[in-house]
Formats: structure tokens, C-alpha cells, sequence
């Protein structure tokens, strides 16, 4: 099943596709319990896509594939390394990632990202798929000159814009062996699989768990693969992943 989030006729909405061109309305937000499908149907062509969630907080992770790793040539961590960006940093299916004036280099990093669909703490691993609503696709746009200079990540991956997410959630998927791809202006760049991961999804959502309490909407983001690189302004970055559609984003001022 696939669920996506948009503007039709200046109201937001959530809808299910019912077939590649047509989506069915909901009542409501899919984390409610009062959330039903209702008669009304509206064409792809008619809406605005928005991001798939509307998180309290957007949780990514650092070198969770071991080709990243041996790019890198970085040892494996032990554990999974978690950040955060905010909120304010997502942007929609076609949005206009902003080169910041202050960056010398922005990157692209295809991943993974799923979304909370009810409140999890303490999720042991064998349950964790239970809380996951659906995955989509994730740009975690880095601002990599930044990123070094600052010793850390927050300021160089929390810009406005530096969050693609979408272009829909997708559910009943199984995330261990999933081709992961990017494309920079039709020339593919990263190519590999969640097969590669040092720590699978089932791992990271419950480590997370243990750390803070996870709410409906909140993102969690599962790595990027080998093959991450600059963009300027006029590129269009597209990020693939097998069963979960293409997300793509023109570069901008």
C-alpha cells in the first residue's frame, strides 16, 4: 500500500493509491485511530505532494553501510551513530533544495528512512517492525565543507531544504535487501543494497527507542551507501530505492 500526504485545491490532505494515477482521501492523519478512506478520489496530476510525516523529530544515521565504510576506509562502529535535523529542514517531491550562501560544498545522500506509526520505547528488536508505518526515500543533504570545519554535524545537515523526503510512504515492505540509488542528472552515482547494512532496520529502530521516545510522524533515516558527492545549482538529484518510487530535486538559490 502506498500513502502520500498533499495539497489539493489549497487543503492538505492523506490519500491511498488505488492505482498508479488515482488516490483515494482519508478522514484524517493515518496515525489516528479514527482514520478511515472515504469515497472521494483525486487524480496524481491534480495534487501537490508533501512529505509523507509531520515528525517531531527526524532521526538519521551515520555510516550504517560497510561499502560507505571501506570508502571512507573507516572502521565499523559497534554501535549505530545517531544526529538529528530538524523538522524544518524537510522538503517535498520537486521542492527546491537551497544552496546555503554560506557553503562551499553541498552533497547528496541516498537513503532509507521510515516513519513511526505509533509511540515506541523500549522496542525490543523482534518487535520493531510493528511500530514502522512505512518507508520512502531520504536525501540527507549535507553541507560538507561545514560539516568539517564544525568537527560535528548539526549546523552542516540542519539547513532549511537539506531533508527530501518522499515522494510516499510504502507499507508491507521488507527493508533487508533493497536497492538503494542515486542519480545526478540522470548519471547514476551511488548504487547498492540495505543487504549492505551494518545495522538493519529491526537494530536501529529499537536502539533509537532506547534512547528517546519515538512518536507517530518522527523519521528515522538508515544511512547512506558509497558513492556520495557534490551538487551545484541548476543539478537535479534523484534518490531510488527498490518498491518505494524516486525522489527527485532540482538544486537552487
Amino acid at each position: 500500500m502506498r500513502i502520500v500526504r498533499f495539497i489539493y485545491r489549497k487543503k492538505e490532505y492523506w490519500g491511498k493509491f488505488i492505482s498508479p494515477v488515482r488516490i483515494r482521501l482519508y478522514t484524517t492523519t493515518p496515525f489516528q485511530r479514527n482514520c478511515y478512506l472515504i469515497n472521494k478520489t483525486v487524480a496524481l496530476d491534480e495534487i501537490k505532494p508533501l512529505p509523507p510525516a509531520i515528525p517531531s523529530k527526524i532521526i538519521l544515521v551515520g555510516l550504517n553501510y560497510k561499502d560507505h565504510a571501506r570508502e571512507l576506509k573507516m572502521k565499523l562502529p559497534r554501535e549505530p551513530i545517531i544526529f538529528l535535523k530538524p523538522s524544518t529542514a524537510l522538503l517535498g517531491m520537486g521542492g527546491k533544495i537551497l544552496y546555503p550562501k554560506i557553503a562551499r560544498r553541498l552533497d547528496y545522500e541516498a537513503e532509507l528512512a521510515l516513519v513511526i506509526g505509533k509511540q515506541a520505547k523500549h522496542v525490543p528488536e523482534s518487535r520493531a517492525l510493528d511500530y514502522v508505518l512505512g518507508f520512502s526515500c531520504l536525501n540527507d543533504v549535507t553541507a560538507r565543507d561545514i560539516q568539517k570545519k564544525d568537527g560535528q554535524w548539526t549546523r552542516s545537515k540542519s539547513f532549511d531544504t537539506f531533508c527530501p523526503f518522499g515522494p510516499w510512504l510504502t507499507t508491507g515492505i521488507d527493508p533487508d535487501n533493497l536497492k538503494v540509488r542515486s542519480y545526478l542528472n540522470g548519471l547514476l552515482m551511488q548504487d547498492s543494497s540495505t543487504s549492505n547494512f551494518i545495522f538493519p532496520v529491526r537494530r536501529i529502530v529499537s536502539f533509537v527507542s532506547q534512547v528517546m521516545t519515538l512518536l507517530p510522524g518522527d523519521i528515522i533515516s538508515t544511512g547512506t551507501p558509497a558513492g556520495v558527492g557534490p551538487m551545484r545549482v541548476g543539478d537535479v538529484i534523484e534518490v531510488e530505492i527498490e518498491g518505494l518510487g524516486r525522489l527527485a530535486n532540482p538544486v537552487a538559490v
